[in-house]
């Protein structure tokens, strides 16, 4: 059986149900009800399977942590409010990827993330703002707002440049 290309399906899946409306509203809205039914068939059978797992002793830390690093699983699990990891776990790994800081989730559920400073480059938050915003999606599609921290920019006291001026060299 070749290999199923989940993300390509899913996208399948959205063109054909926005392409139902062309049948009116009664077929569009039939489309999003057989979608609907047929999710929350797979995530009942994805939280027994996990429950009979639990039962025999077999959803082990390790098989929990295999889980949540398939993107397919993780992602399937993270639709039926099913993921082992509560959301500052895992919008802390993705964004520690880039070089980011989690600083917290606020109830309202925006994430407060702290960037690196910026690199001989001039990476800055608005270079970094669409990778970040992407890996939290990606991860923790429930977070209604991404705020970036930067961090404070190092300034050299004027003082500390006159400095020198008054010393002198020995001979």
């Amino acid at each position: 059986m070749p290999e199923l290309d989940w993300q390509a399906a899913g996208d399948r899946i959205d063109a054909l149900i926005a392409a139902s409306a062309s049948g009116g509203v009664v077929a569009h809205e039939r489309a999003e009800e057989i979608a609907r039914l047929v999710a929350d068939v797979y995530g009942a059978g994805l939280e027994r399977l996990l429950d009979l797992l639990h039962e025999q002793g077999a959803l082990t830390d390790p098989v929990v942590d295999a889980l949540a690093a398939d993107d397919l699983v993780a992602g399937l699990l993270l639709v039926h409010g099913l993921h082992p990891y509560p959301v500052e776990t895992r919008i802390g790994q993705a964004v520690a990827h880039l070089g980011a800081e989690l600083v917290g989730v606020s109830p309202d559920g925006v994430a407060r993330v702290r960037i690196p400073p910026a690199d001989g480059c001039g990476t800055s938050a608005a270079a970094l703002r669409p990778a970040i915003e992407q890996a939290i999606e990606a991860v923790a599609p429930e977070i209604a707002a991404i705020e970036l921290e930067e961090p404070p920019r190092a300034v050299i006291p004027v003082s500390s440049l006159f400095a020198r001026l008054g010393e002198t060299s020995a001979p």
